[in-house]
């Protein structure tokens, strides 16, 4: 497939790769989304979803630019707080993907020509068609096995309510991934979400708060002695929620 332009809202998508496995191109992506760190989101990208191709600036030259696949696609959807982006995931799975996996075997004049002279032209058309139907069948399983992070996403995406690790853990083994609170802190920990050691500990790392994944809420308690102490909790936000549940559904037997 040569690389094609399609238009969301009067703003470019442009798609390059094959048929059954269309790519995406990730800065086209985030300007329609609304996410204006390019390399921030493909940094919390999987290294299988990315790929690099070719494309034409504005001037005619040819630079490599960064390209995901359809499973990248839907994990940059689920970070976009912009309302447009349950449309534009519509649009792509309703619209775009059925456009481009489109079977283009009809028999033109030429390729009835071809048929007459050479019977394996026939026999050619109706395998590609037979696996063509089997790609188009295994596009509609992952858009279902990806239903489970959007409907999620779509329930908390925008919710302002903060919520505990205690609470994270019981939304995570709701949703198939049975896990505690206890090991959930450890897992944060681990991950460099949380902080591992001194006044820090089990608060948010720097990398976590500048991606809005959580929040520290500061209390004042008046002791009986007068003095007075200050308690600081660590709470997910909502985009936080989105994030750790989509990552626990693609990261299996994690803890």
């Amino acid at each position: 497939m040569n690389q094609i332009t399609k238009l969301f809202e009067g703003q470019e998508l442009r798609i390059a790769g094959e048929e059954s496995n269309p790519l995406f191109l990730l800065k086209d992506v985030c300007s329609i989304l609304g996410l204006e760190q390019v390399a921030g989101v493909k940094r919390r990208l999987d290294d299988d979803v990315i790929s690099n191709h070719p494309i034409q600036d504005s001037i005619g030259r040819t630079q490599q630019a960064t390209f995901i696949n359809e499973d990248g696609l839907y994990d940059v959807v689920l970070e976009s707080r912009k309302p447009e982006a349950k449309k534009f995931r519509k649009w792509i799975t309703s619209e775009v993907i059925p456009s481009i996996r489109k079977h283009g075997g009809y028999l033109t004049p030429e390729t009835v020509e071809q048929v007459l002279s050479d019977p394996d032209t026939l026999i050619r058309l109706a395998t590609d068609l037979k696996e063509e139907r089997l790609k188009r069948q295994q596009a509609e399983l992952r858009i279902q096995q990806q239903q489970p992070k959007v409907r999620f996403a779509e329930a908390v995406e925008t919710s302002e309510t903060s919520i505990l690790i205690g609470q994270l853990a019981k939304l995570i083994t709701q949703n198939g991934f049975r896990v505690g609170q206890n090991r959930l802190f450890k897992w944060l920990r681990e991950n460099e979400f949380l902080g591992k050691s001194g006044s820090h500990y089990n608060e948010p790392t720097q990398y976590a708060m500048e991606r809005g994944w959580f929040e520290v809420k500061e209390r004042t308690i008046n002791n009986p002695d007068g003095s007075v102490r200050i308690t600081r909790t660590t709470k997910v936000t909502g985009k936080g929620q989105v994030y750790f549940i989509n990552k626990f559904l693609s990261l299996k037997d994690v803890i």
